[in-house]
C-alpha cells in the first residue's frame, strides 16, 4: 500500500462522513420494502444454493463460451461428490455448508461483513480417490446488494459474505455459480465486468514451501540469536569481572545490553534534555494508537456507521492529527543535530568528517530496517492466518518483492510510487535532511546569526512552496484531493521531504539557539512565563482542532485556499510550541509538564523506540490478519486493542534490540575509526564532547539515530539525551 496510514484513516472518515445514517427512515433515501423482502431471501444463502444445484451439471461451472479445462473437470467432479456426501449425510460436506457465512444481520447499522467459519471450511479433507484429496475452500464473496437496494448509503460499502468450495474451483467457477443462483432467487442479472469473487480473497490449508530468502531470513536469525545466547552464558556463568569480559562478547551479551537499556539515570544533568524522552514517549505511543484505529476502522466491524458519529467528536481530532507526532519526530531529530554537532565542532575546530559521518548514520539505520523488510515480506506470512490474513494489510507483498532496494537506500518517496513497508518514509526524510545538515551546520558555524536567518529563509521559502503547490494544483488533503488525483496530491504533500522540512528546520534552529546560550540560566518573570505557556499550548491545540469545526459541516467543504494556509502554517505553528515545552523544562519552568516528561521512566521506552516503531506495523499486521469473527467499534474497544498490540510491539523491540540493534550498533564503535574506545578515557560529567585535538566527531557520535512514523501515521526521532557515556556503555548501546 503506497499510501500512508494517516491517508487510508482520512479515505475512512471521508466515506463514513459521507454516510446517510438514517437511510431515510428520518427523510432520506428510502429503502424499498420490496427490495428488502428480496434481501431477505439470501440470509439462508448457503441452504438455497445447494438446493438449487442438487444436480449439479458441467455448463453450470463454466462461463458462457468457455471451454472446459483439466481443472474445471476436476471442480465438476469434486462438486458432484460434494452433493452427494450431502444426500447421504457425510460430516464432512455438511461442514461446508456449516461454514457459509450469510447476508450479516444488521446490515442497517453497518454491519457488512460475515465471515463465516474460516477453520471449519479449511480443515475439510476428504478423501474421495485412492488418490484424491478433496479439500475446503474459503473465499469472501462480494454480494450484489448495490443493485438490489438502489442507492442506500449503505451502498457505498462492499457486503461481504463467506463461502465455502473444493479447493479444486476456481474463483471463475465459484463467480459463475453464485451469478447463477443470484438470478434465479431474486432475478438479478449481474454484468460481466461485476466480480462476485477474486482468487484474492480464498484461501486454503495448503502453504508454499519455504523460497531461500525465507530460509537466508531464518538462519540469519538462528545465527544472531545462537551468538547472543553463547555471549550472554559465558557473560553469565563464565565471566566473574564485568570489567574483563571481552569486548566483542560483549557487543552480543543480551545480560550487558539490557543493564544499558534498562539503565535509569535520575540525577539531574546540564548537559541532558531529559523531557525529550518523555516527548519522543508520548509520540510513539501517539502513532500506534491512531494506527490501531485505522485497524478498528477496517476490521469488520457490527457497527460501522458508528464510525461517522465518532468522526464528528473532538476526541477525532485528536486521532486523526496523529500526523503531527512526525513534525515532533522532525522536530528532535533537527534539534539534536545542531546542538551535538555545534558543540562538537567547537571543540574539533570547526571540523566534520562528513564521508565518515554519512556511513555511521547508514550503518546505524540499516540493520534494522533490513530485518523489519525480511520480517514483514517472509516472516509475517508464516506467523498467522485466517479469513482476512495478507489481504488485510498496511503494507503490499508485491511492493517489497519490487522494490525493497530503495527503502534501504532512504530514497523511496522519490524513486517509487510502491513503497516497501510504507511507515520508513521518514526515515528517507530524515536521512535526506541529514546529508544536507553539514552545509547548514558549516553556515550557522561560519556566520552566526547570519547563517541562522539563511536558514530561515530556506524554512520561509518551503513553506512558500508548499502554499503555492495546494493552491495552485488545488491538493486537498482534507477534501479528497484536487487536479492531481489522490495519489498525486499524497505523495507531494507528505511524502516529499521540500514539503515536510518545517519540523525539522525549526528544530535545527532552536538547536542553534539552545548552543548560543548554553550554561546561561534565562530569568523570567511570571507574567512571561505565563505567556510562554499560553502562546505554546495554543499552538499545539489549534493545530489539532482547528478542523474541528469543518468535520462539524455537512454540506460546505474547505476552500482550497484556508487549508493551503492551515497546512504550511501547521507545521511551522507546532514544532515552534514544542519549542517553548522544550525551553521552560530545561529552565526551570516546566512545572508540572517537566515532572512528567522528565520522569526516568521514560528512558527505556525511549530507548526502545526506533525497534518498537519498526515492528509495531507487524503485531497489527498479524492480530488484524488473525480476526476470525466480527468487531464492535468504540473508542474503549480500540484501546483494548491498542494495549495488546503495543504491549506486544514493546516485546518485540526488545528482541530486535538485543538480537540486531545493539550487537550491530556495538560492532560499528569497534570498527570505525572514530567509534574505537580509548584505552584510558576520562569521563568529565559536565562536558561530552571530545578535546579541540581530538578528530573530527561524527554528527551523532553521542545520538542514535531517528525512528519511523506513519500516521500516518507515524516517526521516531533521534536520541533524546545529549550525554557524555562511558565506554561500556557506548559498546552496549551502540
Amino acid at each position: 500500500m503506497k499510501r500512508i496510514a494517516v491517508l487510508l484513516l482520512t479515505f475512512g472518515l471521508a466515506v463514513a462522513s459521507s454516510l446517510d445514517l438514517d437511510l431515510g427512515l428520518t427523510g432520506g433515501n428510502k429503502l424499498d420494502v420490496v427490495d428488502y423482502q428480496r434481501l431477505n431471501k439470501l440470509r439462508h444463502l448457503s441452504e438455497e444454493f445447494f438446493t438449487h444445484y442438487q444436480n449439479v451439471t458441467l455448463e453450470d461451472l463454466l462461463p458462457e463460451g468457455r471451454l472446459p479445462t483439466v481443472q474445471d473437470l476436476q471442480c465438476y467432479a469434486e462438486f458432484a461428490q460434494l452433493t452427494a456426501g450431502l444426500a447421504t449425510g457425510s460430516l464432512w460436506a455438511f461442514q461446508m455448508i456449516d461454514s457459509w457465512g450469510s447476508i450479516p444481520a444488521g446490515i442497517l447499522k453497518g454491519h457488512f461483513k460475515d465471515l463465516g467459519h474460516y477453520d471449519e471450511c479449511i480443515s475439510i479433507e476428504q478423501t474421495v480417490a485412492s488418490t484424491n484429496t478433496l479439500l475446503g475452500k474459503y473465499c469472501l464473496a462480494n454480494l450484489p446488494l448495490q443493485q438490489l437496494l438502489g442507492n442506500s448509503g449503505m451502498m457505498m460499502f462492499n457486503v461481504q459474505t463467506a463461502v465455502c468450495f473444493p479447493a479444486s474451483c476456481s474463483a471463475a467457477n465459484i463467480d459463475t455459480l453464485l451469478r447463477r443462483v443470484f438470478k434465479q432467487l431474486i432475478g438479478l442479472e449481474l454484468s460481466d465486468n461485476q466480480s462476485l469473487v477474486r482468487e484474492s480473497s480464498c484461501k486454503t490449508s495448503e502453504r508454499e514451501s519455504y523460497d531461500a530468502v525465507t530460509i537466508f531470513t531464518i538462519v540469519l536469525l538462528s545465527v544472531f540469536g545462537g551468538v547472543v545466547v553463547l555471549s550472554t552464558l559465558y557473560d553469565y556463568f563464565l565471566c566473574e569481572d564485568q570489567k574483563k569480559l571481552p569486548a566483542l562478547l560483549k557487543v552480543f551479551s543480551a545480560r550487558a545490553n539490557s543493564r544499558s537499556l534498562f539503565r535509569i539515570t535520575a540525577k539531574p544533568n546540564p548537559n541532558v534534555i531529559e523531557c525529550l524522552h518523555g516527548i519522543r514517549g508520548m509520540s510513539l505511543i501517539w502513532v500506534c494508537y491512531g494506527h490501531n484505529y485505522i485497524v478498528g476502522i477496517t476490521s469488520p466491524n457490527i457497527n460501522l456507521y458508528d464510525v461517522y458519529s465518532w468522526a464528528k467528536t473532538p476526541f477525532m481530532d485528536i486521532i486523526y492529527e496523529g500526523v503531527f507526532a512526525v513534525d515532533t519526530f522532525f522536530f528532535i531529530s533537527g534539534l539534536l543535530v545542531a546542538m551535538v554537532a555545534l558543540r562538537s565542532m567547537e571543540k574539533a575546530k570547526g571540523k566534520l568528517n562528513i564521508p565518515l559521518m554519512y556511513l555511521h548514520r547508514y550503518l546505524r539505520l540499516t540493520p534494522i530496517v533490513a530485518v523489519s523488510i525480511l520480517l514483514y515480506l517472509k516472516l509475517l506470512p508464516l506467523m498467522g492466518d485466517g479469513p482476512l490474513f495478507g489481504n488485510w494489510n498496511f503494507d503490499s507483498y508485491d511492493n517489497c518483492n519490487d522494490n525493497w532496494y530503495w527503502t534501504l537506500l532512504y530514497i523511496q518517496n522519490y524513486a517509487t510510487d510502491q513503497e516497501c513497508l510504507a511507515h520508513t518514509w521518514y526515515l528517507a526524510i530524515d536521512m535526506q535532511l541529514y546529508i544536507i545538515a553539514p552545509f547548514l551546520l558549516i553556515i550557522v558555524y561560519k556566520w552566526g546569526k547570519k547563517g541562522a536567518a539563511v536558514v530561515l529563509l530556506l524554512l520561509l521559502g518551503l513553506a512558500a512552496y508548499l502554499f503555492g503547490t495546494m493552491v495552485i494544483n488545488d491538493y486537498s488533503l482534507i477534501n479528497g484531493g484536487g487536479g492531481g488525483g489522490p495519489d498525486d496530491y499524497s505523495e507531494d504533500l507528505s511524502h516529499y521531504t521540500h514539503n515536510r522540512t518545517s519540523g525539522w528546520l525549526v528544530g535545527f534552529l532552536f538547536g542553534y539557539f539552545l548552543h548560543t546560550i548554553r550554561g546561561k540560566a534565562i530569568k523570567l518573570s511570571r507574567p512571561a512565563v505565563w505567556l510562554g505557556w499560553i502562546t505554546s499550548l495554543a499552538l499545539l491545540f489549534t493545530c489539532i482542532f482547528a478542523m474541528y469545526p469543518y468535520g462539524q459541516a455537512k454540506t460546505a467543504s474547505l476552500p482550497i485556499l484556508n487549508e493551503a494556509f492551515y497546512v504550511s502554517l501547521s507545521r511551522i505553528a507546532w514544532p515552534l510550541g514544542l519549542s517553548w515545552v522544550v525551553f521552560a523544562c530545561m529552565q526551570g519552568y516546566g512545572g508540572l509538564a517537566n515532572s512528567f516528561l522528565s520522569s526516568p521512566l521514560w528512558q527505556p521506552l525511549s530507548k526502545l523506540s526506533f525497534c518498537t516503531y519498526m515492528g509495531h506495523l507487524l503485531i497489527q499486521n498479524l492480530n488484524g490478519g488473525r480476526t476470525r469473527v466480527n468487531t464492535y467499534f468504540s473508542n474503549y474497544d480500540i484501546m483494548l486493542r491498542f494495549w495488546q498490540d503495543f504491549g506486544f510491539s514493546v516485546l518485540l523491540a526488545y528482541v530486535m534490540y538485543i538480537l540486531i540493534e545493539a550487537p550491530c550498533g556495538g560492532l560499528e564503535s569497534l570498527i570505525l575509526p572514530n567509534r574505537r574506545p580509548a584505552a584510558q578515557p576520562t569521563l568529565q560529567p559536565a562536558e561530552f564532547f571530545p578535546e579541540p585535538n581530538s578528530p573530527p566527531v561524527d554528527l551523532e557520535k553521542q545520538a542514535p539515530e531517528p525512528l519511523s512514523n506513519n500516521t500516518s501515521a507515524s516517526a521516531p526521532p533521534l536520541q533524546s539525551r545529549i550525554e557524555l557515556r562511558s565506554n561500556e556503555a557506548e559498546k552496549a548501546t551502540h
